[in-house]
């Protein structure tokens, strides 16, 4: 079957891009293919999204911490129908720092803008500064990240071109760098929007006992008024505020323009207003969803008396509701129905982009072959190794659908006892089914981890033994393998269930369910790990494929 699939892509390859048809997922699609969308149009961990419109395409961004490579590039023609197409960064600056897995830092809430002909992103970083990277081909390579203003505790930026060739950047602040937060602050940038050349200028203070937790801002023109939409109220229970001036720095009038009300979509947090072709107006944000992270939603956006309404507004008070179902957006015309890539039959000299990796890529990680499957080379663990917090090769991807199952058939390849390799739920908590050497065969085991970040050690429950497919001398020790296939089923809520086979075909129970769980700042992951004992040579892993399903 492999070989079928090998020869397909071959000729894909060679017929071109447009040889293949777009991929729709089988576990999650938004388009209901009569004219209607359903939220999340997203149903994956694309955090603090943001958009813009250059013609009749759709450019959306979103944070992705420390996970690289960051900046994911979504692109679409409808709002609705998304496809992963790159990633603005391949690896998060200072490199030397982020070669480690730095959980929770690195790239926060971007936002994405068109200027003079070029494509730019602007992030803050909370312990480093604000960046920024631009391109005039968002699907193809981007410049090297230019740090725009150094300093702790900024974060959430966007710029704005102003009618008049200057350029100013909005931004709010974390409390957990910069002893404050809540405020937003305006500064003036040369109109490069390279440097910041003014001081912060305090524009709106959510520490007036109605807004707090501000955060998020992005910042339009519009009729000659400035804009601020900004979130506020916290991330599972916030709301949705703009701000409106006649004057770049102010002062703002705030008005709540979208609220959860009587839905069961909580937040609804940040996000960004874009245009389509026939000057409709929508808004893309997220929602929290726990184990699965920060999934995105569309809803319509109107104007009144120069004010947003995002969502229903059922009474007509000026503040929506978002919708669960609607029409979609007018672009003009239809288009097919597609998704975000998820399996994987690793036939590509180029990672699929749906995988990144918990820290910046090392050769030592692993390497894609072209000859039909990933290699991952086992993480050395430290001498003081507790748990997986600390493992930056995890080859990982988001969960795409409230219910879904991920298989993959390995080949774990080892010579020293304890290395092992396997398929990992990654979160806060985490769970995984190893094979991992023992003597001279190997050992089934699921480990499962609670509160890695606080430094707790695994439980590890020995599942059965499995003697080696294949042994062979290999330098001063002789190497063992192991083929299995590995699965994990996703019950709604996130409860995880592990399998295992040696044939493909019948798929034995392996373990207890577990609880999947969000990392920090990310939903929960799912994907390939190897590790080597410290002070050993490396063993690896040889990925065949992986395939998400119903």
């Amino acid at each position: 079957m492999k070989v079928k699939i090998v020869l397909i892509g071959f000729l894909l390859t060679l017929l071109g891009p447009d040889a293949g048809a777009q991929y729709v997922s089988k576990v999650w699609v938004a388009d209901q293919g009569n004219g209607t969308y359903r939220n999340p149009v997203l149903h994956a961990d694309y955090s603090d999204p943001d958009v813009c419109a250059v013609g009749d395409d759709f450019y959306m961004t979103a944070s992705s911490f420390n996970c690289t490579p960051g900046l994911p590039i979504l692109h679409s023609k409808d709002l609705v129908n998304w496809q992963l197409v790159n990633y603005a960064l391949k690896a998060i600056e200072p490199q030397e720092f982020y070669n480690r897995a730095q959980h929770g830092k690195g790239v926060w809430a971007p936002s994405i803008r068109h200027h003079n002909g070029a494509y730019y992103i602007y992030w803050g970083d909370p312990d480093w500064g604000i960046f920024m990277v631009k391109t005039r081909d968002p699907q193809g390579e981007w410049e090297k990240p230019v740090l725009v203003k150094a300093g702790r505790g900024m974060i959430d930026p966007t710029p704005l071109w102003d009618d008049d060739g200057k350029a100013y950047l909005v931004h709010a602040w974390a409390g957990s760098r910069a002893g404050m937060n809540s405020v937003i602050t305006v500064c003036e940038m040369n109109a490069e929007g390279t440097q910041v050349i003014g001081n912060p200028v305090f524009v709106f203070d959510g520490n007036d006992g109605v807004n707090h937790t501000v955060e998020g801002p992005k910042f339009y023109k519009r009729n000659g008024y400035y804009y601020i939409l900004a979130p506020a109220g916290g991330v599972a229970t916030g709301w949705q505020l703009a701000l409106r001036s006649r004057n770049v720095y102010g002062p703002y009038e705030a008005r709540i323009v979208m609220a959860q009300g009587g839905t069961d979509i909580n937040g609804p947090h940040q996000g960004g207003w874009v245009e389509t072709c026939t000057g409709q107006s929508w808004f893309v944000h997220f929602q929290d969803k726990g184990a699965y992270g920060r999934v995105i939603h569309l809803n319509p956006m109107t104007w009144v008396d120069d004010w947003p309404v995002i969502g229903k507004d059922q009474d007509g008070d000026g503040c929506g509701e978002p919708v669960t179902t609607c029409r979609k957006p007018d672009v003009g015309r239809e288009w097919p129905v597609e998704t975000p890539v998820e399996s994987d039959e690793f036939d590509s000299r180029n990672l699929g982009l749906q995988w990144q990796w918990h820290a910046n890529y090392q050769d030592t990680f692993g390497f894609t072959t072209g000859l039909g499957y990933v290699r991952l080379y086992g993480h050395i663990l430290s001498e003081r190794f507790v748990n997986f917090w600390e493992v930056p090769n995890l080859l990982l991807q988001k969960f795409p659908a409230e219910e879904f199952t991920a298989t993959t058939r390995l080949k774990i390849s080892a010579k020293a006892d304890g290395q092992q390799s396997g398929l990992i739920v990654m979160g806060w908590d985490y769970c995984y089914l190893g094979v991992e050497k023992l003597g001279e065969g190997f050992v089934l085991k699921q480990a499962v981890c609670r509160d890695a970040e606080q430094g707790n050690a695994e439980t590890v429950t020995r599942l059965t033994e499995l003697p080696p497919s294949r042994k062979f001398e290999a330098g001063l020790y002789p190497n063992y393998e192991r083929e299995i296939y590995l699965r994990v089923a996703v019950e709604k809520g996130g409860r995880c269930r592990f399998f295992y086979s040696l044939d493909g075909k019948k798929y034995h129970p392996a373990g207890v369910p577990f609880q999947a769980r969000q990392g920090k700042w990310i939903g929960a992951k799912v994907g390939l790990f190897s590790t080597t004992p410290h002070g050993k040579e490396r063993g690896w892993v040889d990925a065949d494929w992986f395939r998400v399903d119903k």
